[in-house]
């Protein structure tokens, strides 16, 4: 047996408050940005020293500054320090959902978002949230299956303690906003509204923010983690920006942030310029290099037919870049549920917001006639495909003639054939010879066929 022994540490460092190793890197630190589903599409959470940008280009809706507030209502809950880049911080942070349960008067109606989606069956809904029990009318014999599952749950008490279960009728009561500002975790940061020079703005908030974040480091004793949320970068008070002018505000940001590994940071900007037309084409792929992790909140609010088409969800998720910052491939490829990429391909991703809270999921087509019902009656489509037979095309149309959207019409005729008379049979000689009457001969059998006619032959071809 040998002598030597490996020299090592006895103790490991603490980890900050609300953090963990993260699932594809023991050396990465990675912490909750307060809604589970989206930490398993980060890949369990966001690293330490990261950015999270969310884009929302709808205008009628604030689903991005609802990610940001859930990220700081995080921070807040776990112990960690908050520092809030915005003309009206207060403002922002009374406005952020908290846990429920805590002698807490609920909100208004209104949700955290500022939308008007919330409805009674939402609510229904939104109570048995947690365990997806939809009750749909099938075979007896397929009761007894598990449920699927279109989103994660947290429910173990490790998990608990990484990502609180916030409430959207809830807000953080002033008692705990003016605690942790007498305690140094609430920190405010206003741009200069009266300075001309955007760039000098930028660069002013960025020093500012590499002296809150320098002083956290120097504080030996304190091992508590720093949260940078900007809610409305690009707004009125900071000016009229450019394209130039953000893309280095995030570039610098994200290289403040490698510096100070206990730090992260969550950016929203306001509707007009997550849209193409502001920093013209590739606009939405240069944030995602400009940024850790970067994803899109379509909601479906200016575009009815997909509300129609998707009733039980809000909009679309999309996934520009994800959080890698000590491996080559971004952990979620691995780990995320809702991806799906170990399994068959990537899943789709939607989200929807209900009166308590906001959940990412994956998107499924519902069952035909609604996920609670059964159809008793024709469907829409036959009735339609009823009337569109009424008016059957010509066979001089063809295929060619038919437009897009039209119904297939089909025309059916009945083909008669003539068979030939057969000879009359012979009688039997043990038989008495029957009379000579003019029924010898059988009568003309029509045999009927069925042909189909379709303007769209290609609908029938099997």
């Amino acid at each position: 047996m040998s002598a030597f022994k490996r020299r090592t540490t006895s103790k490991q460092p603490p980890l900050p408050s609300g953090t963990r190793p993260s699932p594809g890197s023991p050396a990465t630190t990675i912490t909750s940005s307060g809604i589970p589903s989206l930490d398993d599409i980060l890949g369990g959470g966001l690293p330490l020293s990261c950015s999270l940008l969310t884009l929302a280009p709808d205008a009628h809706s604030a689903y991005g500054e609802l990610v940001v507030k859930y990220f700081a209502a995080q921070g807040l809950s776990c112990g960690q320090r908050v520092c809030v880049v915005d003309s009206r911080p207060d403002s922002f942070l009374s406005e952020c959902m908290w846990i429920p349960g805590n002698n807490v008067p609920p909100a208004p109606s209104t949700n955290a978002s500022g939308l008007s989606h919330t409805t009674p069956a939402e609510d229904e809904e939104d109570e048995r949230a947690s365990e997806h029990d939809t009750k749909i009318k099938i075979a007896w014999r397929y009761e007894q299956m598990k449920q699927f599952q279109t989103t994660v749950q947290s429910t173990s008490q490790s998990t608990e303690d990484f990502c609180r279960t916030f409430d959207l009728t809830y807000r953080i009561p002033d008692a705990t906003i003016a605690a942790t500002r007498a305690e140094g975790r609430f920190i405010e940061v206003k741009p200069d509204e009266n300075n001309s020079d955007v760039s000098s703005l930028c660069r002013k908030v960025l020093r500012r923010l590499s002296e809150i974040l320098s002083s956290a480091d120097a504080d030996a004793s304190s091992n508590v983690a720093t949260r940078i949320c900007i809610p409305a970068l690009g707004s009125y008070e900071w000016g009229d920006l450019l394209p130039s002018d953000i893309c280095c505000f995030l570039h610098s940001l994200r290289a403040l942030l490698r510096r100070h590994p206990r730090a992260c940071a969550a950016v929203c900007m306001p509707p007009h310029l997550c849209q193409e037309a502001f920093g013209g084409a590739g606009w939405v792929q240069k944030l995602g290099w400009l940024t850790d992790a970067s994803i899109t909140l379509a909601a479906f609010t200016a575009n009815p037919y997909l509300t129609a088409m998707f009733s039980s969800h809000h909009g679309l998720v999309h996934v520009h870049s994800l959080p890698a910052p000590h491996t080559l491939l971004p952990p979620s490829d691995k780990f995320s549920t809702l991806r799906g990429l170990t399994s068959s391909g990537e899943n789709n991703l939607a989200f929807k917001c209900m009166r308590k809270r906001l959940i990412f999921e994956t998107l499924h087509l519902d069952v035909e006639g609604g996920v609670s019902e059964r159809r008793t009656t024709p469907s829409a489509n036959s009735i339609a495909a009823e009337a569109g037979d009424e008016h059957a095309h010509d066979n001089d149309h063809g295929s060619a003639g038919t437009q897009p959207g039209s119904v297939a019409a089909v025309q059916v005729q009945l083909e008669q054939t003539q068979i030939a008379p057969s000879a009359p049979e012979q009688p039997v000689k043990s038989a008495p010879p029957a009379e000579k009457t003019d029924t010898a001969v059988k009568k003309v059998k029509i045999k009927k066929k069925v042909g189909f006619i379709s303007d769209k032959p290609d609908l029938y071809d099997f």
